[in-house]
């Protein structure tokens, strides 16, 4: 009896375990090549990051670089090798401009899921990985004139599945008050790192730290599951509002945690000595919100309506910056790529100052509530997404405080509903609110505060103190 043709492989395949089908390891370069030239700029961009053998495929075939330049050239730039950019500057620029081109026109899916079984109403996304918490302790009816304290948890999720990676328990006699957290990755596709960055596609993580604000004292979670909680009993500070954490790997210098405090200090804790290494005079009443810029400058935003900058080094005050009116800093963010400082405060009212010359660029109110939240992606120079308590997104152009879109949720029946292996997802429509439409016409149901918010590649996750974490996706 013969074998056809394809006997030898099926032969193969049973030995190594496969039933049939081809597998990618399989094809040759060439044919690989085929493959990817029918793809388009952003989808083989996406295609460097899934392994080190279609990277290097694509490297060698310079099916990026054809792209790139055809696109410049779509665009009416020069290519002229005197005026060429760097590659991982020229893609990343062109990612820029998808994303906000995807943030102020683009078509709205709202995917959202129950992260907590209460309010949730604090998210961090970073390197697409989404970190969620809940505020107060919260206590239901057990038994007969009994109530019982739900333990209160973070959970870190991936943003690709919906699965909930790690879950880092509060003790029983903490509440959360915030929380950040970093990561450190391995630079495993050097060429394309800038655009995997701005994809928000990582390949190997080599640490990972969640620092939390447990009222007056710091606790440190780890991805293996360690928790340590500090200072001991006997040397909390004075009760903390906010904390901003950044790495080593990235400030060139020891992992500090600052947190603001009520009584108008910024407290820097030393991450391996586990000990407060300085206290820095802020202001003259509660440090709200902060943000650390990466040549060692802490910015706080004060209950008073002054945002204040100070050395880490030195730890003296740089510069005052002020507002036009006496309405409190809720909010607090700053773009290391423009070096502008953004502020949302307690009457609706988005600020921006040029931290280079300490002077104000431009102020716009957007709401006549209280803006909570406000953020930006890292590389992106343009856009700037704001959320308060009237529950509408606000996209603004960052150099000029423009609103540039407003958004909301079609609170009708869900578009779709999907179950996958980790979590029950519904898929909601987000509309687009004309320039003459009025928020307050807006249906409550439509537009439920927006707590805290945070920007990824086309994306905005939002929480709004309920179960769900909402998932802003913006397309093309």
């Amino acid at each position: 009896m013969e074998h056809g043709p394809s006997g030898g492989s099926t032969a193969m395949r049973r030995r190594s375990g496969l039933r049939g089908g081809t597998r990618m390891e399989w094809l040759e370069h060439d044919i690989l090549c085929i493959i990817f030239s029918f793809l388009d700029f952003f989808d083989l961009v996406r295609c460097t990051a899934v392994c080190k053998s279609w990277n290097a495929v694509i490297r060698k075939s310079e099916l990026l670089q054809v792209l790139y330049f055809k696109l410049r050239r779509d665009s009416g730039e020069s290519t002229s090798s005197g005026q060429r950019k760097s590659m991982e500057f020229g893609l990343q620029e062109v990612a820029m401009k998808y994303h906000r081109l995807c943030l102020q026109r683009g078509r709205i899916d709202i995917h959202q899921w129950k992260a907590h079984s209460v309010g949730v109403d604090q998210c961090r996304m970073k390197m697409g990985l989404l970190l969620t918490g809940v505020g107060d302790k919260v206590y239901f009816f057990f038994s007969c004139f009994t109530w019982k304290q739900l333990n209160q948890v973070m959970r870190l999720w991936s943003l690709d599945s919906y699965k909930c990676e790690e879950e880092y328990y509060i003790p029983d006699t903490a509440s959360v008050v915030d929380f950040d957290f970093d990561e450190s990755k391995v630079n495993s596709f050097f060429f394309y790192d800038l655009v995997i960055n701005s994809f928000e596609l990582f390949l190997c993580i080599s640490s990972f730290q969640i620092v939390g604000l447990l009222g007056s004292r710091v606790g440190i979670w780890t991805r293996n599951g360690k928790r340590s909680i500090f200072p001991s009993r006997e040397g909390t500070f004075s009760k903390g509002l906010c904390v901003r954490y950044e790495n080593a790997h990235f400030m060139y210098i020891d992992p500090d945690a600052v947190i603001g405090c009520e009584d108008g200090t910024a407290r820097v804790f030393d991450m391996y000595s586990q000990t407060c290494s300085r206290i820095i005079k802020m202001h003259a009443g509660p440090v709200t919100c902060l943000a650390l810029s990466d040549d060692e400058l802490i910015l706080s935003g004060s209950s008073l309506g002054s945002v204040s900058i100070s050395d880490l080094a030195s730890d003296q005050r740089v510069a005052r910056l002020r507002s036009t009116d006496s309405a409190g800093i809720r909010t607090l963010c700053f773009n290391p790529c423009s070096h502008l400082v953004f502020a949302g405060t307690t009457v609706g009212y988005t600020y921006c100052w040029d931290l280079r010359t300490m002077k104000s660029l431009w102020e716009t109110r957007i709401s006549s509530n209280v803006l909570y939240s406000l953020s930006h992606l890292r590389s992106d120079n343009s856009t700037l997404a704001v959320g308060g308590i009237d529950g509408v997104l606000r996209v603004l152009n960052q150099n000029t405080g423009e609103v540039l879109s407003r958004c909301f949720i079609d609170d009708e029946r869900p578009i779709s509903s999907t179950r996958n292996m980790h979590a029950f997802i519904e898929k909601k429509k987000g509309i687009r609110l004309p320039e003459d439409a009025e928020v307050d016409r807006i249906p409550r149901t439509c537009r439920p505060p927006i707590t805290c918010l945070s920007v990824g590649m086309k994306k905005v996750v939002t929480a709004h103190n309920s179960k769900y974490i909402r998932m802003w996706k913006f397309n093309m």
